[in-house]
């Protein structure tokens, strides 16, 4: 599976942007996804998952109740939209991608099968 993504850019506090990750092969549904994020000097940190079938989904403390994930496995896509950002949102957005959907009970990058690379979101305050 390879995955690119896409939507990052600079916005003020409060703002809002889409992220997408576009995957290629047959078998992106048997995959659940992920995004994770990094900012400079820190560790990349799991932001949101969604299950196979997008039936589940699952995010960090930090942006629940702001970021949405979703997908749509006839597109083979998988979104993050981001909404009321915060400065300490800054960071490189990646998407990545795990084999079927246990994993998103304790995700961990390190486990990752594959990976996008990362697109910046900048939040201005």
């Amino acid at each position: 599976v390879q995955l690119q993504a896409s939507g990052g850019g600079l916005v003020q506090a409060g703002g809002s942007l889409r992220l997408s990750c576009a995957g290629s092969g047959r078998t992106f549904s048997t995959y659940a996804m992920a995004w994770f994020s990094q900012a400079p000097g820190k560790e990349r940190q799991f932001v949101a998952g969604i299950a196979t079938l997008g039936g589940s989904s699952y995010y960090a403390d930090s942006v629940k109740g702001r970021f949405t994930i979703s997908r749509d496995n006839a597109e083979n896509t998988v979104y993050l939209q981001m909404n009321s950002l915060k400065p300490e949102d800054t960071a490189v957005y990646y998407c990545a991608a795990r084999y079927g959907s246990n994993w998103l009970l304790q995700p961990n990058s390190y486990a990752m099968d594959y990976w996008g690379k990362g697109t910046q979101v900048t939040v201005s305050s």
